[in-house]
């Protein structure tokens, strides 16, 4: 999905399959259309918006929501799943990636644990394997004794 955002640039946020099988069907036909337009046609002022969005999350019992809070929920919950910060850092919005660590790189993983892990989990997957046996070993003190 492609927004026009106050910086006027445009902003691609992918969905996540289950919130594009829930709304689909209820999105306009042209796909030009605005999804969220004004009462009267165009484009909806942050008022309207703002008003419509508490309106929409009192009728479902959500209290405290706020649209930016939607905006640090994507976030955590894509960095939280491992998602690539330099992908995750336009679709916020923020000039750098830097920016985006500053603010959510509390949530990568620090577990040393789960990086070993995921180092041995290549390893077994990679081409050129690091392992080696017995007789490389060997065969590479015979090769530094004769230097």
């Amino acid at each position: 999905m492609a927004t026009t955002t106050k910086t006027g640039r445009t902003r691609h946020v992918p969905a996540p399959l289950p919130v594009w099988e829930r709304l689909k069907h209820e999105l306009p036909d042209d796909g030009n259309a605005l999804v969220f337009p004004r009462m009267r046609g165009g484009l909806l002022p942050i008022e309207e918006y703002r008003r419509a969005f508490h309106q929409a999350c009192k009728q479902v019992g959500i209290e405290g929501l706020t649209p930016h809070g939607l905006h640090h929920t994507t976030a955590s919950l894509a960095i939280s799943a491992g998602a690539n910060v330099k992908v995750v850092q336009p679709m916020l919005g923020h000039a750098t990636a830097a920016m985006t660590l500053d603010l959510y790189g509390h949530l990568l993983d620090d577990d040393l644990s789960g990086v070993a892990a995921a180092l041995g989990k290549a390893i077994e997957t990679t081409a050129v394997s690091l392992r080696y046996d017995e007789q490389d070993s060997r065969k590479a003190r015979l090769l530094k004794a004769v230097k």
